[in-house]
């Protein structure tokens, strides 16, 4: 497509292995050099508005409508939500921990589908290696015991899923003020039985990842890889935390931004910014503006934020993460796999203490206190730091609802390492090769987007890319799927 400039355009539409549907267009200048790089998304979702005047205690249900991948995060960040409106500022310890090991389940579940999926074909096969073998079925043929073990790995987190919330998908677990369930003996038994396979497989995924990382950083170092703030929740005394905590924001360089602001006024540290070209907004730290307040979510976020991991084996694989940038933070985009799998190793540490903590098998769910008219719920999904800001009337109905999902956060630094990735790979090319253009997919993958915070788009998509010079003639046509 040309441009009223006689500039080039490149447009991947839609975009593969990802959750969601978006495109690319890269813009060509007249010597084939990359002169714009955008990731389009192309869905508009609504949920804000479909949500104003339902009734309070519906939410938690209807808002994991948006995503059938990780509902458990919106159905969680809701009812925090709503647990402040509530009254619930505390909840009893059978509620706590439920939601705890339901939420460790869904990053189970999520990290585990992502890096077997929906990345391994890439990391495995290499980003130029031929579109038939680069995905799930070639996994599968030429890596058996590894296809296996993503497929129960996932299924077991979706197990702990169906205990604490009812369902594998859209549950109903918790509501405002607690949960509606308590763990039986026999499923507290079920899972002990099948945690040890978890954890050895946690280990050996943590290694492979480790391993194609440092193997790779000299290539990887480079690839999208950007110097960027980072924001995540944070415990108390700065440890990793996913469910609870406060807002910790910091530079490049490590340094603090902010440090356990009051979640409840996220809105006066964190801005939106709107754009033309994409339904997905962009979000900034409010202090240092949209130029240089942009910054990046989700597992490379959380790990570069954390002081330590809470449990043995994930801080013992959080320092040999650490130690390869000598401490700093690390910014390499494709990091982002081993960062993921340190959360998933993790994740299984914490389901296995949990599994053996009999409060899971009390009685006390539910409690609620003062009433208020505003709630603000803050959790870390697996794809990053998530938000969930209501408020009410007296008849109970939602008269306003602000979501800021994961995605949304790492919108400008994706568009950033889409443009790094074509300027290195694309310009001054006269012709389009598939792998080219995987190396665009490889570096958005590398961040899990949910584009619209909907489900896996899994498998072969149609895809068309066309290329023409600055007179208007097509030079060049790839057709997939």
């Amino acid at each position: 497509m040309t441009t009223t400039t006689g500039d080039r355009r490149i447009v991947i539409e839609p975009v593969t292995r990802v959750e969601g549907h978006g495109k690319v267009s890269i813009l060509l200048d007249e010597d084939n050099k990359v002169k714009q790089a955008r990731l389009h998304i192309v869905e508009f979702r609504g949920f804000e508005r479909f949500i104003q005047g339902r009734l309070l205690w519906e939410v938690p249900v209807l808002v994991q409508r948006l995503c059938g991948i990780c509902p458990v995060s919106h159905h969680l960040a809701a009812a925090k939500a709503l647990d402040r409106i509530v009254g619930a500022d505390k909840l009893t310890p059978t509620a706590e921990k439920m939601r705890l090991l339901m939420h460790h389940g869904q990053f189970l579940q999520s990290h585990a589908l992502h890096f077997f999926h929906l990345c391994s074909p890439d990391l495995l096969f290499g980003f130029d290696a031929d579109v038939a073998m680069r995905n799930v079925i070639g996994v599968a043929a030429a890596h058996r015991d590894l296809a296996v073990q993503g497929v129960m790995m996932r299924k077991f987190g979706q197990e702990i899923i169906k205990a604490t919330a009812g369902k594998k998908i859209h549950g109903t677990g918790a509501i405002p003020g607690g949960i509606n369930k308590n763990l039986s003996i026999a499923e507290r038994d079920g899972f002990l039985k099948d945690i040890g396979q978890m954890m050895t497989w946690a280990r050996g995924v943590v290694d492979i990842a480790r391993g194609y990382t440092i193997d790779n950083l000299a290539t990887l170092a480079d690839f999208g890889s950007l110097d960027s703030n980072y924001l995540s929740l944070a415990a108390a005394d700065g440890s990793y935390e996913i469910y609870d905590g406060g807002l910790r924001a910091t530079t490049c360089d490590g340094e603090i931004i902010f440090d356990h602001v009051d979640n409840q006024l996220y809105d006066q540290y964190l801005n939106e910014e709107v754009r033309p070209w994409s339904y997905m907004k962009f979000p900034f730290i409010k202090s240092l503006g949209p130029e240089h307040g942009w910054y990046r979510v989700g597992p490379l976020a959380r790990v570069n934020n954390a002081d330590r991991f809470t449990t043995p084996e994930a801080e013992q694989a959080r320092q040999e993460f650490a130690a390869v940038t000598d401490g700093k933070p690390c910014h390499v985009t494709m990091g982002y796999h081993w960062a993921r799998m340190i959360e998933l190793l993790h994740s299984v540490e914490c389901i296995q203490q949990l599994l053996n903590d009999t409060d899971l098998q009390g009685t006390d769910l539910v409690v609620n206190g003062e009433r208020r008219a505003e709630g603000v719920g803050i959790i870390e999904a697996p794809r990053g730091t998530l938000f969930h800001h209501y408020k009410v009337d007296e008849k109970d109905q939602v008269t306003m609802a602000n979501l800021i999902v994961s995605t949304t956060s790492n919108n400008e630094p994706m568009n950033r390492s889409v443009q790094k990735v074509a300027e290195d790979h694309l310009s001054g090319r006269m012709e389009i090769t598939e792998g080219m253009l995987n190396h665009i997919e490889v570096a958005i993958r590398a961040y899990d987007p949910c584009l619209s915070c909907a489900t896996h788009a899994m498998g072969q998509m149609p895809l068309t890319i066309e290329l023409y010079d600055h007179e208007g003639t097509r030079i060049d046509e790839r057709v997939r799927g």
